[in-house]
């Protein structure tokens, strides 16, 4: 992997694309930025997951605080998330750390993990209005149930995250929106960005612990990121949900079925 050659250029344009996305639409860190590395840029699927993941934690902690600061956070509700993410991307890590699997294998259980979580994660943002819908009525479960159910979906996120840097964003907003239908939808968006950061930072260390972050195309993908995300947050808005939904759905149903098939 030439990944130093390839950041001089390519990388920050792929910061820069992803960060716009993130600004527009609040969707796309993870589920941008990995197959693009994979598919577009060549990077090994295991270096792509354990330098995005450093990624995503350094882009999240910038919204946690904006988020914070706007008191936009159910910081009981990232708890009962992160008590279920933590534990599971720990496990998750230690099997990776202990699967003795070869370069290759290792890439490959990656890429298909990958693009399975990309083809649901497809599927989630092409529901979620419809989810919303469907959830503003539900009221059936006890607070008692919920909140298993949110230490159960956070289990999933960490698996998810620690495998294939995939489902902190959209994923987690759509379990969100299913467990917490009465809840703002700034506060969701704050609360699912609030508990990606420590999950996507303990994922991140394990990959470092495992040798697969690449430093230097963190920083090179950090340089783009910045000012698409500035830039994606002041036109926000200006392209109509309907258009903006359909159009990340193919594209990371595509990347999906690119990186599976």
């Amino acid at each position: 992997m030439n990944s130093a050659d390839a950041a001089a250029w390519a990388c920050p344009l792929a910061g820069f694309i992803v960060g716009f996305a993130v600004g527009q639409s609040g969707v796309g860190g993870g589920s941008l930025m990995t197959p693009i590395l994979v598919l577009l840029l060549g990077i090994s699927p295991a270096h792509a997951v354990g330098s995005d993941l450093f990624f995503a934690a350094a882009t999240k902690s910038v919204g946690c605080t904006v988020h914070g600061m706007r008191r936009t956070v159910a910081w009981r509700v990232v708890a009962r998330m992160a008590a279920g993410s933590v534990p599971a991307a720990a496990a998750s890590l230690f099997v990776l750390a202990h699967a003795r699997l070869e370069g290759g294998a290792w890439g490959a259980a990656i890429s298909f993990l990958l693009g399975i979580t990309l083809l649901a994660t497809a599927l989630a943002v092409l529901l979620r209005a419809r989810l919303v819908r469907a959830a503003s009525s539900w009221r059936g479960l006890t607070e008692r149930r919920v909140s298993a159910l949110t230490v159960v979906a956070g289990v999933l996120l960490g698996v998810l995250v620690s495998f294939s840097s995939v489902g902190a964003g959209a994923i987690g907003l759509t379990l969100l929106i299913a467990l917490y239908p009465r809840m703002s939808l700034a506060h969701l968006a704050g609360t699912d960005i609030a508990h990606a950061l420590p999950l996507t930072l303990v994922a991140g260390l394990g990959h470092w612990g495992l040798g697969t972050t690449d430093w230097p195309l963190v920083g090179a993908l950090l340089l783009g990121s910045v000012p698409g995300v500035v830039l994606g947050s002041v036109v926000a808005g200006r392209v109509p949900e309907r258009v903006m939904c359909p159009l990340m759905a193919g594209l990371l149903a595509l990347s999906g079925a690119g990186l599976v098939f």
